[in-house]
């Protein structure tokens, strides 16, 4: 079983996923706030956020009183980007995996997923964003879309996650893309 270190009441595990295709992960990160297992109540949906806000101030203590908007990625980003916005009184969008005629459209890459693009849109040069998932595994995502976000001459302040697997390296990429990486829990992913 892999190791597990939670904060809070927050805990995270791995599962295999059954009936994948060949370019999908083979496993899935399962969370106390995804509601899989059990029902997640509103309080606990409040006090994650909380905790989230209280780690991304510790760790990433300047540029945090300009941030524009909180950019949570689709599906699993949208409960971590709506708790964070909460605790922390910002504004949030989120990105889809919906290619639609809206200004500010920037387009990166989910390489594992099974449909791989995802559309960010209303983004401007200048604005100040923290991106929100779930979780991090090889961090390729984010980083794609660090990169589209710099193209755009929009300034990624940190990423903030519910669970990194720390065995993927993902901190190191996005390290070396300026961008700090916030996790509230972290698990040892299967390799």
């Amino acid at each position: 079983m892999p190791e597990i270190t939670a904060v809070s009441s927050f805990s995270a595990r791995i599962v295999e996923r059954l009936s994948v295709g060949a370019t999908s992960r083979r496993e899935r990160v399962i969370h106390s706030l995804d509601g899989l297992e059990t029902p997640v109540h509103p309080d606990t949906l409040a006090h994650t956020g909380a905790d989230l806000w209280h780690l991304l101030q510790k760790q990433v203590p300047d540029g945090l009183d300009s941030v524009d908007f909180l950019l949570g990625l689709d599906a699993g980003g949208i409960l971590p980007t709506v708790s964070l916005a909460g605790a922390a009184h910002l504004p949030y969008k989120i990105a889809w995996k919906l290619h639609l005629p809206l200004d500010g459209a920037v387009r990166f890459s989910e390489p594992h997923a099974m449909r791989t693009d995802v559309f960010a849109y209303g983004i401007a040069p200048g604005q100040r964003i923290v991106i929100v998932d779930d979780e991090i595994t090889t961090g390729r995502t984010l980083a794609d879309l660090t990169r589209r976000l710099h193209e755009a001459g929009a300034v990624p302040l940190a990423a903030v996650c519910l669970v990194e697997d720390t065995t993927r390296g993902a901190r190191d990429l996005l390290t070396n893309l300026g961008l700090p990486l916030v996790s509230l829990t972290t698990i040892e992913g299967a390799a």
